[in-house]
């Protein structure tokens, strides 16, 4: 008579390692759903903020009527919370030549207590903005 219990005979997953699949899935779709949307909104600010450095430069505004208009777009764009003085620094402040320096964080809870924090930073200048 052969014998039916035993990890030789033992064929699929195991109720054990099914569970911990599942776990490991869940914790796997939660990451994403805490660091797309932040890498999607880095990447539609760091277009704005090179769109609207490149008609600045171009129309030789200030820094003051860079950041008026940066935070007029920002509102039109509903993203009420970020304001332009708490997103970047001036690395250059010439007329028809300004310079940013982007970096801020975007915090997302993670799990009860335990939060992931996504830190963008980056330059954008004349070169880049084009």
């Amino acid at each position: 008579m052969q014998q039916l219990s035993g990890l030789a005979t033992q064929r699929g997953a195991s109720v054990t390692n099914i569970v911990l699949i599942i776990m490991m899935l869940g914790i796997a779709v939660k990451l994403l759903v805490a660091i797309v949307p932040a890498q999607i909104g880095d990447y539609q600010l760091t277009k704005l903020l090179s769109a609207e450095l490149k008609v600045a430069n171009d129309n030789n505004e200030t820094a003051k009527q860079f950041v008026e208009r940066v935070n007029k777009q920002l509102s039109i764009n509903a993203d009420y919370d970020t304001k332009a003085e708490d997103v970047f620094t001036f690395t250059n402040k010439k007329t028809g030549q300004l310079a940013i320096h982007k970096e801020y964080a975007v915090t997302n809870t993670f799990f009860s207590n335990v939060d992931i924090v996504n830190r963008f930073e980056g330059d954008i200048d004349m070169a880049t903005a084009e």
